[in-house]
């Protein structure tokens, strides 16, 4: 990868959450699941930017898998967000909380799940700061916008 960290641009859509209390714990609705989970800030982080796939970059909603579990090695490990194109994982999202910083150790576990799934998208985000790679030619190139979900991008 030899060019500059370029931030993506990222515009969430207004939030329309349902929010509910269990307990002493808050907990936000999960479409994609169709189950409560408790409210942490990684978690605000993850359905805000499903929503800014599915609302925004009209991904389909069907075609996205949160938490998906995967095998590294001998060691069972969850990707936050994969995309499916043409029943193929296309792009991993990796969701932080706000005040993670996005460095070499976030992209060093991305590149990990990717082993497994070998998807040509690459995404990393704490919310405030999202930023993408894609494959092409063996090589990890930056990219400065989310991919659009079209036929015409498919890898």
């Amino acid at each position: 990868m030899n060019q500059h960290l370029i931030p993506l641009s990222i515009h969430y859509p207004e939030p329309h959450f349902r929010i509910s209390k269990s307990g002493e714990k808050q907990c936000i609705w999960d479409s994609i699941r169709k189950k409560n989970l408790v409210l942490t800030p990684e978690e605000w982080v993850r359905q805000n930017f499903i929503q800014h796939l599915i609302q925004i970059l009209a991904y389909p909603a069907s075609l996205l898998s949160i938490e998906k579990e995967i095998k590294v090695g001998k060691r069972r490990k969850r990707c936050d967000i994969v995309v499916y194109k043409e029943a193929k994982p296309w792009m991993i999202i990796e969701c932080k909380e706000p005040d993670v910083h996005i460095d070499k150790k976030v992209l060093n576990q991305i590149l990990n799940y990717n082993m497994t799934l070998q998807v040509p998208y690459l995404i990393r985000t704490n919310g405030p700061e999202t930023f993408g790679i894609k494959r092409s030619d063996n090589q990890w190139h930056f990219i400065d916008k989310m991919p659009s979900w079209s036929r015409k991008n498919q890898v």
